[in-house]
């Protein structure tokens, strides 16, 4: 008997899991949340978990959920890529959601996504950042 447990767990180890895009749908008002996973079927439990425990960190998508209940929501699988024809997973998954962010626009009223700073934008935060430091390590030496 241990013998068979072992081996099923080493086969769900080595069976590799679905990579790809995926969405949350809160069915009662159309809004949705757009993600990315290397495991679909993971990230769909742990988000489902988190949403039932009342711990999700996006808090417009649990208060949804805790008013709408659990029934209203759908967990979607948008699109998903074949290991076996690419070559930086990781940075074809980050592309293809933001082909479906473009094209879906999941902020404000359409859904729970925030957008992302471009890279001028963080930027400018970085460099608005070491200013304001600048500016009050010289305030506390004048207090001195």
């Amino acid at each position: 008997m241990d013998n068979k447990k072992r081996e099923m767990k080493r086969e769900y180890k080595e069976t590799p899991r679905p990579i790809g895009v995926y969405q949350i749908l809160n069915t009662v008002n159309s809004k949705i949340l757009v993600g990315q996973s290397v495991n679909l079927p993971g990230i769909f439990n742990r988000e489902r978990c988190q949403l039932k425990d009342g711990s999700h960190i996006n808090k417009q998508l649990q208060n949804d959920w805790n008013s709408f209940g659990a029934e209203n929501f759908v967990f979607e699988v948008l699109e998903e890529i074949n290991p076996a024809t690419s070559n930086d997973i990781k940075a074809d998954l980050a592309v293809l959601e933001e082909i479906w962010l473009d094209t879906l626009q999941p902020y404000g009223e359409r859904g729970y996504n925030q957008r992302k700073k471009g890279t001028a934008e963080r930027l400018q935060n970085i460099m608005r950042n070491r200013s304001d430091r600048r500016v009050g390590d010289e305030s506390e030496d004048f207090d001195h």
